[in-house]
């Protein structure tokens, strides 16, 4: 076919929002949070439960304590895609998202560089501060307007300063980003009403000062043995993400506090 047969894009945004709108991949936006113990096990369990949904994984790394991104990843970005198993691949990712930047301060373009370098990827995991996840994510970048199931993942634990973190960073998602619904997933070796309350306090405080919506909350044991089956609740949430808003309709919804589920309403609309 002539290359002047070809349809030109609507504008710079028009490649992004074809990929997004045929739902071909599905990014998650994981916040990172250094205060966390065992967030890398955290992450494991999440590609744990997307493995056992039949699906492949990327993994891109750009948290604080990532490793910077390598010479070859900077040329090319398939380079530095490593394989961990047969449905999960990792990138180091530090400092990669800001070459993308465009004119507008949006760096939603390193979004459609993953999946050019790893097309056969279903569900691309983007771990990053919250700042980074803003400018890739940003309801005010015209790429991600038919994004209506965007919701980014906070982690934390037991320790008040994780804690104190996925709060900032959900206010700085909320307020820069209009990314107002999200959830948390929350580690600790065993639940206790301690956790329940951490949850439903998070979700209390960003409802009652910046009108933000913690959707879903799941607790899980980071310290599992990696060959362990996900937690039933954190496979639920990832087959949600999968089937998009309708995929919890016809199963046994979270357990999550009372101050979580009294949000869910609202986070549907």
């Amino acid at each position: 076919m002539s290359l002047l047969s070809r349809p030109m894009p609507l504008d710079q945004a028009d490649g992004l929002r074809r990929l997004f709108g045929a739902s071909r991949v599905r990014f998650i936006p994981v916040v990172s949070n250094p205060h966390v113990a065992f967030g890398g096990l955290m992450l494991e369990r999440v590609c744990t439960a997307f493995s056992e949904a039949g699906v492949r994984t990327l993994v891109v790394d750009a948290a604080e304590r990532a490793q910077a991104a390598s010479e070859a990843t900077l040329m090319d970005l398939a380079e530095g895609i490593e394989p961990l198993s047969t449905d999960v691949s990792y990138l180091s990712a530090r400092g990669l998202p800001v070459r993308y930047v465009d004119t507008h301060g949006f760096t939603s373009g390193f979004l459609q560089a993953l999946v050019t370098a790893a097309p056969n990827t279903q569900v691309v995991v983007v771990h990053a501060p919250a700042v980074d996840l803003c400018r890739m994510f940003s309801r005010r970048d015209p790429a991600h307007a038919v994004r209506a199931d965007m919701r980014p993942l906070l982690l934390a634990d037991e320790n008040s300063e994780s804690v104190t973190h996925a709060y900032a960073a959900m206010k700085l998602l909320t307020q820069r980003a209009g990314l107002q619904v999200h959830d948390l997933l929350l580690g600790s070796t065993r639940r206790t009403p301690r956790t329940d309350r951490i949850a439903a306090q998070l979700a209390r405080c960003g409802e009652d000062f910046f009108g933000a919506v913690v959707r879903d909350w799941v607790w899980i044991d980071p310290t599992e043995h990696a060959a362990a089956s996900a937690p039933p609740a954190l496979r639920r949430w990832a087959q949600h993400w999968l089937d998009g808003a309708t995929a919890l309709a016809s199963q046994a919804p979270l357990a999550i506090p009372p101050a979580v589920a009294s949000n869910r309403q609202q986070a549907t609309h």
